[in-house]
Formats: C-alpha cells, sequence, structure tokens
C-alpha cells in the first residue's frame, strides 16, 4: 500500500531504505504492482478487502468521494468503474510516483482528479465529500500524523457522510500468524501496532467525534473495516 507521508526522521535508516523501496523506487513500484504480490501480503484476503469497501460505498458511488493514499492493486481502478454518472473521485498521495502508477492503471476520466497533497492538510473546503477512503494508510503513519489524517477526514466528510477504513487489527490471541506479524511489524512497521494496542477510534479528534461507528473484523481479527459516519 502507498504511504501519504515519508518516515519520520527518527526513523532507523534501514526502515527508511525499506520506504524507499517499496513506495518510491520506480523498480519497487513496478514490482508491487501485482495483483497476485498484493495478495500474497495479505494472506490471500486482498480481495475481500477491498471488495468489503468497496461494498461500504454501494454498488453505484454517487456524490464526491475522496481516497487518501494509493493503493497496489485494482481497488482505485473498481472504485471509478462504481461511479455515477455525475459523481467525482479524488485520490491523494504525496508520492508523484505513486500518482503516475495510479493513472497508468485507469483510462482517462474527467469524473477523477489525482492531487498531490499531505493527509495532515487536505487541498479541500470543510464538508467537501460525502465518503472518504483509507485502505491501509494508518498502520504506516506515526500517531501524530494518524492523528491529523483522521481530523482532516473528519473536517473534509459531509454531515452523515461516511469514512471507510480498511486496515490492520488485532488477531485473536491463539492467531498462528501472530507470532510472524508481531516480527514483521517490529521490524519493518513500527506505527502497525498502535492498532493492536488501540482502537482507531481514539485517535479521532475530541472536538469531531462520529455520530455512529461500526467495526467488522477478518481473518481471525487481523484485518478491520471501521465505518465511521460524521
Amino acid at each position: 500500500m502507498s504511504a501519504v507521508l515519508p518516515l519520520a526522521p527518527a526513523i532507523p535508516r534501514y526502515l527508511e531504505q525499506a520506504y524507499w523501496w517499496a513506495y518510491v523506487h520506480p523498480r519497487a513500484v513496478r514490482l508491487f504492482e501485482r495483483e497476485w504480490l498484493v495478495n500474497l501480503i495479505l494472506f490471500g484476503n486482498y480481495g475481500r478487502l477491498r471488495d468489503a469497501a468497496l461494498a461500504e460505498l454501494g454498488e453505484t458511488v454517487p456524490g464526491r468521494t475522496l481516497q487518501v493514499a494509493c493503493v497496489y492493486g485494482n481497488l482505485t481502478p473498481r472504485l471509478r468503474q462504481r461511479l455515477a454518472p455525475d459523481a467525482s473521485l479524488d485520490v491523494v498521495d504525496i508520492l508523484p510516483i505513486q500518482l503516475k502508477n495510479l493513472a497508468s492503471k485507469m483510462p482517462a476520466d474527467e469524473r477523477v482528479t489525482l492531487l498531490r497533497s499531505d493527509s495532515r492538510a487536505l487541498p479541500s473546503p470543510d464538508a467537501r465529500y460525502d465518503q472518504v477512503l483509507l485502505f491501509f494508510l494508518l498502520h504506516e503513519q506515526p500517531e501524530a500524523v494518524r492523528r491529523a489524517t483522521l481530523s482532516e477526514a473528519m473536517r473534509v466528510v459531509k454531515p452523515g457522510g461516511k469514512i471507510v477504513i480498511v486496515d490492520y487489527h488485532r488477531p485473536v490471541r491463539l492467531h498462528p500468524l501472530r507470532p510472524l506479524m508481531t516480527g514483521v511489524f517490529r521490524t519493518l512497521e513500527p506505527y502497525a501496532m498502535d492498532l493492536w494496542e488501540h482502537d482507531i477510534a481514539q485517535y479521532l479528534p475530541a472536538n469531531a467525534r462520529p455520530s455512529s461507528s461500526e467495526k467488522r473484523t477478518y481473518y481471525g481479527g487481523l484485518y478491520q473495516k471501521l465505518v465511521l459516519v460524521r
């Protein structure tokens, strides 16, 4: 998945290099842009999680939709196919190479706009969007950035609009992949453990609480879909 923000300066050098190879280097982008590889990374759950996110947006997606961060795989092309004729989709990412990669996966469509932007300061007025999608983004962000991203998502979504979040979640105690994922997170994804230790709702701004929230977990609790209604 594509991060919206670069790693914090305090991150170890080897993690900076891993980030570069995963998201910035052209060869890495070409490598990861393979459906089977994305599915392998998610232990065969990519399609299931993609479809769960899209189902929340609807068979036909009306109004204005914001996707925060580009995503490897075919989630965004499938979302474009669901757009109503008069709907729109904005996708923001801080990395030009990720925006270029996404553009290469979709035909030209006047309803779709790709924007270079920081998730902490979205280029949008308040209450512009009917729905906001964050797909495997929050686990890549340090706490302060995660809080700012969620605050911005709450700011730009309309009252009654949805924020759909798909990301990691603390698995059940005896999950066979729990030891493996613990090692992977502690080595390569230092912020992902936050989503094991705390509910995402904890990072929402105190002055902009959702009117409702619904969480569903998948694959023994390793993944979650959280739907917030402003």
